[in-house]
């Protein structure tokens, strides 16, 4: 049985975690965060989390994962069959990550954790790269219903584990509301939420965060 590595307020561990649960593969959570001592790099090279142990070893970051639950478990498809199209779903899901997600990243510490602020020039690309990423996502998805058409695909996974944190950023330290001037996307941030794979990662999360943020919050203030 796979053991999945990490914890549940994390974004990236509960995309690893939304797709076993949508593919319905058997896993067990090994609680772990990302740090620089002995035990955590011997699982991750880097120390960060998600990581995936499997009966041939360790796998690390999220892409690399998705990609290995996909190959090894195509039975429930998460992208699709045609190699243009499975193309077309991977660029979606990293735009979303290199041009919303990182950059809301860089605001993460003022605005979801409370602690210091945001230096301004790192303020700054976030503003400019959020613009970008939520236009690119615009002119790119189909919202038909989901994302990248009419299944349910990795590129939903980032969308969801993504624009909304995006969106907090935003209208915090920016006064924009851009995930509403994306047409389709409230709409499938809603439908997103309500899978009940999603209800279940939802859950978790909602106990786990206040523990994180207790965690990080006497880093984050220094």
């Amino acid at each position: 049985m796979f053991k999945l590595y990490g914890f549940a307020a994390s974004n990236y561990f509960n995309m690893v975690k939304l797709a076993l649960l949508e593919k319905q593969i058997p896993f067990d959570v090994v609680s772990m965060h990302g740090c620089q001592n002995p035990e955590t790099l011997a699982v991750s090279a880097r120390g960060k989390v998600p990581v995936l142990e499997t009966e041939d070893g360790f796998i690390s970051e999220t892409d690399v994962i998705l990609r290995y639950l996909e190959d090894t478990h195509p039975q429930t498809p998460l992208l699709p069959a045609h190699p243009f199209a499975r193309a077309q779903v991977w660029t979606m899901a990293k735009e979303i990550e290199l041009y919303i997600e990182l950059p809301a990243r860089l605001c993460y510490v003022e605005v979801l954790f409370g602690g210091r602020a945001t230096p301004q020039a790192l303020k700054a690309k976030a503003l400019r790269d959020l613009i970008k990423g939520f236009a690119a996502l615009a002119r790119r998805g189909q919202f038909a219903p989901y994302v990248a058409g009419a299944e349910f695909t990795l590129a939903d996974i980032y969308f969801l584990y993504s624009v909304d944190l995006a969106q907090q950023v935003a209208e915090q330290l920016f006064g924009l509301n851009l995930l509403d001037e994306v047409a389709g996307a409230r709409d499938l941030l809603e439908r997103l939420n309500g899978r009940r794979c999603a209800q279940r990662v939802a859950a978790d999360r909602e106990v786990d965060f206040p523990i994180f943020l207790e965690r990080v919050r006497p880093v984050s203030v220094l």
